[in-house]
């Protein structure tokens, strides 16, 4: 691609190209027209990238907020990554407003069917709301689009015949459509096939929806979308969703783990140079096999690197997760071999990734806890986009079998994904080596690798471990809205009544929060448990926002900014205070989004999120808020919204 492309220039890319249209954009040149901005935001959406479609969109919607056809894609892109609530608010806000075309009306309308799809007792009168506005938005204009979105809402409240009716007169439409060839007719085919479900006509449904599934290649967001309408149908049916899945079929994604290359001082082989090429031949066999179109995976010399390889050549989308700074990591992980290629094959593996995010600014010296934060990290972030498009995720390691890698070596990632559940595949090192006769009684156990990795687990065996430790841990910082404004004689009420409050708030949760401390109007909790940091922030706002504070003698309009990180921290024994304290860079980032979080609400960081993922945390959901610039000029970093889980 060349430096000079703009979305409206390219022809269907793939999303590591819009990638690099994106980092590599000109801000000066691209904030002449909102133009560029729309169609990068669309084709990513098409892609089935929401939260990099919402970034675009945020971006342009600061040099135009006005801009009509930027907030429905504001509200498209929210809808698709989940924050439904926000999305409805956005949509509404606009209907209200006077915008009451199609687009419009037609997304608004997907809101309310998306908050049908998990409610309870509402779920009625949510399916009943979006039969409304689709039926509006298609008879204003005649659009086939909310005409076929109409009639599936219809037959869904039961209203059979209308949603006939409505369905055959798209039928008509696209046909006329469709007829005419060239150009994208993605939509108009799979609104054909849509028809003809409403209609039970299966055979013409699944000829409609083989033809999309050849327009709409590698378009996967767009595939889920009439995925999940197929099957909405189809379940109102009672009819098996199969015969349809496999035409709308989006491909798993696969979260990777695997053994480094041996390095040349290695006492006993696990993964010798000499085995690279059937370790690859192996992992493009498991990859044939199981046809993913996404990889998550770090991008460390031998595995890694190889399978990061394969799901390129195969054309899927690979998103590398580092555990710590490019820079360390390059000489902790992918430097070690002499004379070797390993470190330019990280960097064409690193320039053609779709994604690549950073787990920390830095490796804690003590111990393997900065590998585990990022195996958490890979793993969540791998569910999160495979919840997403509902597709499967499967975990791919290439391992030895043995459990002496120590902490965040491969042998603790595969026995974490069997604990969760997951049925990993295997490539199996240790077969590979007894068929080269490397390994038997006449070869010692294999130990960790000679790596820096070892070295500081080592260091963490020799220190004594009660005084000075790692973990992975939850934090939440908290600050009261409104202090500031408290008269003097009011802050032994505000002591009494609101921290009074909280303290007993968080004695419920006292068996999982390791450290506490207030100052004046802040609040610091440390929590062992991810989900149960989740649940204590929704309950401390909702707490706080119920309560009348006015009847305790304070002032009413109190509030709480929260906010939620995990990552990895020091340990220790506070020689000043005495009590068990933690400390590191991950506190720090904690500390920095509170202030950008909005009163009465709870946020959380990236790696909040993925933790809470990938430990299965299922009382509340994180919602993608955005990049947002941190307080104290710390950075932008990507926001999640978190509120009470429906379920």
């Amino acid at each position: 691609m060349s430096a000079v492309e703009t979305p409206s220039t390219m022809a269907p890319a793939t999303l590591s190209e819009l990638m690099s249209v994106w980092r590599a954009r000109d801000v000066e040149e691209w904030s002449h027209s909102p133009g560029t901005y729309r169609t990068l935001a669309e084709k990513i959406l098409g892609q089935g990238e929401p939260l990099l479609a919402y970034d675009v969109v945020s971006e342009a919607l600061a040099k135009w907020p006005e801009d009509i056809r930027l907030r429905q894609l504001q509200g498209l892109a929210l809808a698709r990554s989940g924050a439904t609530e926000r999305a409805n608010a956005i949509l509404e806000t606009l209907r209200q407003a006077g915008q009451t075309d199609e687009e419009t009306l037609g997304m608004l309308g997907r809101t309310y069917k998306d908050l049908a799809s998990r409610a309870g007792a509402e779920r009625e009168k949510f399916l009943r709301r979006a039969a409304e506005i689709y039926t509006q938005a298609y008879e204003s204009s005649g659009g086939y689009w909310s005409g076929i979105n109409a009639a599936t809402m219809n037959l869904l409240i039961g209203e059979t015949d209308r949603a006939c009716r409505i369905a055959g007169k798209v039928r008509e439409q696209c046909l006329k459509e469709v007829e005419d060839p060239g150009g994208d007719s993605y939509w108009e085919v799979a609104a054909l096939g849509e028809a003809a479900l409403i209609c039970r006509d299966w055979a013409e449904a699944e000829k409609w929806y083989a033809l999309a599934a050849k327009e709409g290649a590698r378009r996967f967001g767009d595939l889920h979308s009439s995925r999940r309408n197929a099957r909405l149908i189809l379940q109102h049916w009672k009819t098996d969703p199969a015969k349809i899945d496999k035409y709308l079929h989006v491909p798993p994604v696969i979260v990777f783990a695997g053994h480094m290359i041996d390095r040349p001082d290695r006492a006993a082989p696990r993964f010798p140079q000499e085995l690279e090429s059937a370790v690859a031949k192996a992992i493009r066999d498991k990859i044939d096999k199981l046809k993913p179109g996404f990889g998550f995976s770090a991008a460390a010399c031998g595995s890694d690197i190889l399978f990061l390889e394969a799901m390129l050549d195969t054309g899927a989308e690979v998103s590398v997760v580092l555990p710590y700074n490019r820079e360390q990591f390059v000489r902790d992980s992918v430097e070690l071999l002499p004379d070797s290629n390993w470190r330019a094959r990280f960097e064409h593996v690193f320039e053609h990734a779709a994604h690549i995010v950073t787990a920390s600014t830095q490796r804690l010296e003590l111990g393997g806890i900065s590998y585990d934060f990022g195996n958490e990290m890979l793993l969540g972030l791998a569910d999160i986009h495979a919840r997403r498009l509902e597709a499967e995720l499967i975990p791919l390691a290439v391992w030895d079998g043995t459990s002496g890698d120590g902490p965040g070596g491969t042998a603790s990632v595969v026995e974490n994904w069997r604990a969760l559940g997951h049925k990993p595949e295997i490539v199996d090192l240790a077969r590979m080596l007894d068929g080269q006769g490397r390994r038997g009684d006449s070869y010692p156990k294999p130990h960790a690798d000679n790596s820096p990795r070892d070295e500081s687990v080592r260091l963490a065996d020799a220190a004594p471990s009660k005084q000075f430790t790692s973990r992975i841990v939850a934090i939440l910082f908290a600050d009261a809205v409104g202090f500031s404004k408290l008269a003097e004689d009011e802050v032994p009420r505000f002591v009494q009544h609101f921290l009074g409050a909280i303290a007993q708030l968080s004695e419920q949760f006292r068996t999982k929060i390791i450290a506490k401390n207030t100052w004046g109007d802040g609040l610091y909790f440390v929590f062992s448990d991810v989900d149960l940091a989740g649940r204590f922030a929704l309950e401390l706002a909702n707490l706080v926002a119920s309560t009348k504070w006015e009847e305790k003698g304070l002032r009413s309009g109190l509030s709480l900014r929260i906010a939620l990180h995990a990552g990895p921290v020091y340990e220790f024994d506070d020689p000043i205070t005495g009590n068990r304290n933690y400390s590191g860079t991950h506190v720090s980032r904690a500390a920095r989004i509170e202030p950008i979080t909005p009163p009465g609400q709870v946020y959380a960081s990236e790696s909040f999120a993925a933790l809470a993922a990938a430990r299965r945390a299922e009382s509340f959901i994180c919602d993608y808020v955005g990049q947002t610039p941190m307080a104290k000029g710390y950075g932008t970093l990507p926001t999640y919204h978190v509120r009470q889980s429906s379920t």
